[in-house]
């Protein structure tokens, strides 16, 4: 099997890590990668929102395989357009990313299936998205209705910082057309929980779940990132809480699709959190997450092509489900200096060559250097995880390895699994 992964960002290395030890894949590409991918698979230097540059590819390198990293070429319709040419892709219509693309009609599948979800309304027009405000109890969350890239939720602790963020979206247009719509929702405290869910439309496969920092610093301060770090699985999460989450959630959510004539094909994310009424849905997401994939991968024992391959031809039952390694996965992403504002790139990376054989370094933002070295090239550079039999053992194998790796202004997040150990070292007293 010949298969081409699409994106450039430590999720993309890690599903490009996992697919290379199927037996099934004879050949691997990945566009346009990292300097990480370049390592495993052959990069191509094709964007990733290169829609018919990639149909072309995959047809020139007779590929089998598509696996699709990010959402926007899914909700540009990359699944279609390849499925028009014949080619077989393992991710959502843009009909059915439209569960990510557009959070106000997310809502709308989860009214009609009965998922639990805050409550929310929906505006197009400033002074009516005002009043709603007002009329509010803080705290007070604002989502733009589009993809924007991380920067479309803001969590208001007060009127002002409602309206605030109100106005930026629908006056003063700093979202562009993703801040077009917006919604004005419930605040719901809980622990946050992804879980994650191959699917072909029909059988359903969850995944471990998993739980991510999107905050920038410790004790979840500063502005929200693409992810600092993860762990898995989620000590919150057992076996029949898993059970009830797909039951109550994906399930009805691939039916409703369905009802509606979308079939599903690809990983559905669902972005929970856990309220003393049950977990409830605060996103969906059309893909794999990032930093999630990185941590759940590694706890795969199984064929990650043999599943996509199921999810492509809408034969996931003939595959078995996914079978997962004792123990647990944590992984700390190391950033450029002031990420997720501007920062600067071009910086030479030292120790990746002198980590632990426990841990594993999935690239970002990262490029090869003039001289051949391995150099900075974006926010989220690196993406450090290690095993452990426990949360704990894998935390503190991952952060002992953080200081062998080396460039300048590198940021990190310390807290990273910290709230699944203390509980366990109080009871130790």
């Amino acid at each position: 099997m010949r298969v081409m992964v699409v994106g450039s960002g430590a999720r993309e290395h890690a599903l490009a890590w996992k697919l290379r030890q199927s037996p099934l894949v004879d050949a691997l590409f990945v566009a346009p990668g990292n300097a990480g991918t370049a390592a495993i698979a052959t990069n191509l230097p094709i964007r990733a929102n290169d829609i018919p540059a990639l149909a072309d590819a995959a047809q020139q390198h007779g590929i089998d395989l598509t696996v699709v990293g990010p959402e926007d070429p899914l909700a540009r319709g990359l699944a279609d357009h390849f499925q028009d040419r014949g080619l077989l892709v393992a991710g959502p219509t843009a009909a059915a990313a439209r569960i990510e693309s557009s959070k106000a009609w997310a809502k709308e599948i989860m009214a009609a299936a009965g998922v639990p979800t805050a409550a929310c309304r929906t505006y197009v027009d400033l002074d009516a998205a005002l009043a709603a405000v007002r009329s509010a109890q803080p705290p007070i969350v604002v989502k733009a209705d589009g993809l924007a890239a991380g920067k479309g939720v803001v969590v208001a602790a007060t009127h002002a910082e409602a309206e605030a963020a109100v106005r930026d979206m629908l006056g003063a247009g700093t979202l562009g057309e993703a801040g077009r719509c917006v919604l004005i929702e419930e605040c719901l405290t809980g622990q946050e929980v992804s879980l994650l869910a191959m699917t072909d439309g029909e059988t359903i496969y969850p995944l471990l779940p998993a739980c991510d920092y999107k905050r920038v610093g410790d004790g979840d301060t500063g502005p929200n990132t693409g992810g600092m770090g993860a762990y898995a699985p989620v000590p919150a999460v057992d076996a029949a809480l898993q059970q009830e989450i797909v039951a109550r959630i994906i399930e009805p959510t691939v039916t409703e699709m369905r009802r509606r004539g979308i079939t599903y094909r690809g990983v559905l994310y669902a972005g929970l959190i856990l309220t003393a009424d049950g977990p409830k849905v605060l996103e969906f997401n059309c893909r794999m997450g990032d930093p999630e994939t990185q941590v759940i991968l590694p706890l795969l024992d199984g064929d990650l092509a043999a599943l996509f391959d199921g999810v492509a031809r809408r034969r996931l039952s003939d595959v078995p489900a996914p079978r997962w390694h004792d123990g647990a996965a944590v992984g700390v992403v190391l950033a450029s200096g002031g990420y997720p504002g501007s920062y600067a790139t071009g910086y030479p990376i030292h120790g990746l060559d002198r980590l632990p054989e426990d841990v594993i370094a999935f690239h970002a933002g990262t490029a090869m250097g003039d001289d051949g070295t391995v150099v900075t090239a974006g926010g989220r550079v690196l993406t450090l995880v290690a095993r452990g039999p426990d949360i704990s053992d894998a935390r503190q194998r991952v952060y002992a390895a953080v200081p062998g790796v080396e460039f300048t202004d590198m940021a990190y997040r310390q807290d990273i699994a910290l709230r699944e150990t203390q509980p366990r070292a109080a009871a130790r007293g």
